[in-house]
């Protein structure tokens, strides 16, 4: 299966597909230097959400596609030089609407976990 969705994101900030099947996908990175929020090493959380919510799409898989709200839990931090995957599970399809469970992880350590929910509309968002 190939992407559908989501074809110009910068895979180097959102994550690059290892795994995309019918309702999942599994993306995922290596944190740089310039994703950190401070001089420790930190990793702003905003790319992790960015990398959990390109998976999402990818479940989704339709040009279309966009995020409508999201539900969130930073469970641990993320540090430069770590490598993180996201894997999202369609739960649910109700016309439009589609529900994303959503999994971050450096190794076994969940660093964010959420429920997504996302929108299949009739054409591009700024059409």
């Amino acid at each position: 299966m190939q992407p559908n969705t989501h074809l110009g994101i910068n895979r180097r900030l959102c994550g690059a597909p290892t795994a995309l099947a019918r309702g999942e996908a599994t993306v995922g990175f290596e944190a740089t230097a310039e994703m950190a929020a401070d001089d420790r090493g930190l990793v702003h959380g905003g790319f992790v959400f960015g990398l959990a919510d390109h998976a999402a799409m990818l479940a989704v898989n339709d040009p279309n596609v966009v995020l409508g709200s999201a539900e969130v839990r930073f469970i641990a931090p993320v540090r430069v030089g770590e490598t993180v995957t996201a894997t999202a599970r369609r739960t649910l399809e109700k016309g439009r609407k589609h529900v994303i469970e959503v999994e971050a992880r450096v190794g076994e350590r969940v660093v964010l976990s959420g429920t997504l929910t996302a929108f299949v509309l009739d054409q591009h968002v700024l059409d």
